[in-house]
């Protein structure tokens, strides 16, 4: 048997490119190269992960595929376009990370759950049609490779639909009322930061665990949802 050549976390994050989220195009921009730059400055953190990440409005859009960002020179350019269709989410995640995996371990990597982290400005503009692929993706049984998902919400998205995004009830955060949209963004993205870089840390222990941060500004769904 072929030795392994490492332990990888596959991370995606999915950021919201509807129109909505024209005013906050360049906050956007900027955390996304702030997560990059974050993830370059930390090697032995970098050599452990591997970063995606998509924008999604009317489709998913690969804005940097599955990359080892210690020779990624590219960074993901944002583009603000229609409506916020979460079954684009869904359905494309639920191809594209059994795919993944099966590439890293072909690569001759041992993989960790993958970990998503989703950030929505709005409501589904398509209803409930999103709910099927999400339950399939995270359904461990049909979806070996089911992904933790971690799921903010800033603007209109509702403390409720985060809690039914996510994956566990304490990965679903909400901006505090009042909070400005574009402070809420960057601090997503320093809170998603310091998330991967403590948790690849603690996956390479001797007690591996997903660690997630509460962004500053937010507060937990499940209390603005009286649970």
């Amino acid at each position: 048997m072929a030795e392994t050549r490492g332990v990888l976390l596959p991370a995606y994050v999915l950021a919201d490119e509807s129109a909505s989220m024209g005013p906050y195009r360049q906050e956007l921009s900027d955390g996304l190269i702030s997560l990059c730059e974050g993830l370059r400055a930390e090697p032995m953190i970098a050599a452990k992960l591997r970063l995606a990440v998509l924008g999604f409005s009317d489709d998913v859009q690969v804005r940097l595929a599955v990359a080892d960002m210690r020779t990624e020179t590219t960074l993901p350019q944002v583009v603000i376009r229609g409506t916020t269709r979460y079954q684009a989410v869904f359905d494309d995640l639920l191809q594209r990370i059994p795919t993944d995996v099966q590439w890293l371990r072909g690569q001759g990597y041992k993989v960790h759950r993958p970990v998503v982290f989703f950030l929505s400005d709005g409501q589904p503009t398509d209803g409930d049609a999103w709910r099927h692929a999400h339950t399939v993706l995270t359904d461990r049984v049909r979806t070996p490779t089911s992904p933790n998902i971690i799921a903010c919400g800033i603007g209109d998205a509702q403390a409720r639909t985060m809690l039914e995004v996510a994956t566990r009830p304490e990965f679903a955060f909400v901006a505090k009322s009042g909070t400005d949209i574009g402070r809420a963004i960057a601090e997503f993205f320093h809170s998603l930061t310091a998330s991967l870089v403590a948790s690849t840390q603690a996956l390479s222990s001797a007690s591996p665990q997903l660690v997630v941060n509460r962004p500053n500004q937010f507060t937990m769904a499940i209390d603005e949802v009286g649970l």
